[in-house]
Order: structure tokens, then C-alpha cells, then sequence
């Protein structure tokens, strides 16, 4: 299914390509346009994890620099019953984690320095199980290329604004209305494949960790922040925040990711217990936290 999708997710994107090609430069811009598009593609799909974990400034751990952290992916990863991904961690204050890669044999999981100062050990350990729920539902290879292709699209509108020239130039209003509607029109992209994925990823998290409260509380403490704070790769390109556990965009219009509060109600409906959102707790440091005096 996940196959299908992606192909369906690469013939969608190429499509807008070659009819933003057109609009900048007639025929000859639509055939550059898929020259382009099959050359994105071929790069995302080999290595769209690379420049996503480039594009976040991420730095590999392993058991000896992050201990802690490096074990706790183990454990989960024999838990979930996939290989061992590669392990990362991102400085960033904004509280959040991903997974990229295009099979579970070439996975890589990140979580943010915020994320691991924010959260208690069995909250990080919910959420990294969430990132490898993803991984087993094999949902990275369309997160990674979905997030590589479609801020490659946004660039390519605003360019078309100062290259095209002549009889080929489109009207001023036309090009306007295709830089702002290009990014849109990837998001929409976006949202026909992703708001179940999330739900199914967190069902996962909550098998593979054996704890959906955690879980949910992690949500609830680190949604707000998440949004009030952006990390420093969704502000240079916003189609990277789906591949994160929360959202970093205020709008559910055009949200990869269902409502937090549905969200955790699934989670607490797990357990069986009432589907109010648990409160979260007070801020203490994780003893996975890189940044922890110990």
C-alpha cells in the first residue's frame, strides 16, 4: 500500500512540476520541469534521509557518546522486531523527534536536545517508540521524500518569478497566485496520505513501548511548545515539519497531523482508561538528556 502511494505521491508532484515548468516557460520549461522531476526523484529516493538529517543539522550517537539514549532505541528496536536504525540527536530547543529512511534496513531515528531536557524516560521512551512504529509501517520512505520534493516545488515557484523572460514570462498576477499556491498544493499532497499514518504510528508506539499513557503525556507537554517554538529546519522549509511527532504549524487546515487532543484520546482509549487528555507533569530532566548534569 505504502509502495502505491509513493508512486502515486511522485506521478502528483512530477505533474506540478511540469505544469509550473509550463507556466514559467511554455513547452520547453515543462520538459525541463520533468527532466528536473525525474532527476528529484531518483535523489530523493536514494538519498532524501541524508539530506533530510543534512537539512536538521543532526549528528550521529552511538553507544558510547549517548549511552543512554543509544540504548533505550536498542531496546525498542528488539521490541518492534526491526534493525537497529541509525541513532541521532539534533540541537534544537523545539521538543521533537522523526524517522527517515526508505526501508527499515536503511532507517534513521532523531530526537531533538528540547525533546530529551522536556520529557521524563518513559515519555522519550513512548515517543522514539512512535518513530520506530514508523519505520516498521514502513511510512518513511513517503515522510522523507515528501519533504525534500515538496520544498524543492516552493523553490522552484519563487524562481519562476525572476526567470522567466519574454513571450515565455507569465502574467505578474499568475505567477503570484503559483508562489503561494505550489507549497499548498504539496501540503494537500501531504494531507491525503499522512493524518492516518500518524494514528497508526502512535498505536505502534504504544504496542512497542507497552505504555500509551507516556505516550499520550508526551504528546500533551510537548505540543504546545512545539508550536510556539519551530525548530530552525521547518522555519527554512515548512514540509519538513510532517516528518516530526507533533506539528509545527498552527493551522489543522493544512496540518499533516491529526489534532493532538484525537490524538491522545486514541492512546488513553488503548489502555482503557477516560479519553481527557492526562495533565502533564512537571518539566524534569531525563537522564537521557544530553545536556544533564550528572
Amino acid at each position: 500500500m505504502n509502495g502505491m502511494k509513493t508512486a502515486m505521491l511522485l506521478a502528483a508532484l512530477t505533474a506540478l512540476f511540469m505544469a509550473l515548468g509550463y507556466m514559467f516557460g511554455g513547452t520547453g520549461g515543462a520538459t525541463i520541469a520533468l527532466i528536473f522531476a525525474a532527476g528529484m526523484n531518483l535523489l530523493t529516493y536514494w538519498n532524501a534521509d541524508k539530506l533530510v538529517l543534512r537539512m536538521h543539522h543532526a549528528r550521529e550517537v552511538d553507544a558510547a557518546s549517548a549511552p543512554e539514549f543509544y540504548g533505550l532505541v536498542a531496546e525498542l528496536a528488539r521490541r518492534a522486531a526491526i534493525p537497529m536504525p541509525r541513532v541521532y540527536l539534533v540541537d534544537d530547543p523545539s521538543p521533537n523527534a522523526f524517522a527517515t529512511g526508505r526501508n527499515p534496513e536503511n532507517a534513521a531515528v532523531a530526537a531533538t536536545t528540547g525533546l530529551l531536557s522536556m520529557l521524563s524516560h518513559e515519555e522519550v521512551a513512548g515517543v522514539m517508540a512512535h518513530e520506530l512504529g514508523h519505520v516498521r509501517n514502513r511510512d518513511t520512505l513517503i515522510m522523507t521524500m515528501v519533504a525534500t520534493i515538496a520544498g524543492a516545488i516552493s523553490m522552484i515557484a519563487n524562481f519562476g518569478l525572476f526567470f522567466g523572460h519574454g513571450e515565455n514570462r507569465p502574467n505578474p498576477l499568475v505567477a503570484i497566485l503559483a508562489v503561494f499556491m505550489a507549497p499548498f498544493a504539496a501540503m494537500i499532497v501531504q494531507m491525503a496520505i499522512s493524518r492516518t499514518r500518524e494514528f497508526g504510528a502512535d498505536r505502534a508506539g504504544a504496542e512497542i513501548s507497552g505504555n500509551p499513557r507516556a505516550l499520550a503525556s508526551a504528546l500533551a507537554k510537548i505540543a504546545g511548545p512545539a508550536q510556539r517554538m519551530p525548530s530552525a529546519a521547518s522555519q527554512g522549509n515548512p514540509a519538513a515539519a510532517q516528518l516530526y511527532i507533533v506539528p509545527t504549524q498552527v493551522s489543522e487546515l493544512f496540518s499533516t497531523h491529526p489534532a493532538t487532543e484525537k490524538r491522545i484520546a486514541a492512546l488513553m482509549a488503548l489502555e482503557g482508561t477516560p479519553t481527557a487528555a492526562p495533565a502533564p507533569q512537571p518539566v524534569r530532566r531525563s537522564a537521557l538528556d544530553p545536556n544533564r548534569t550528572r
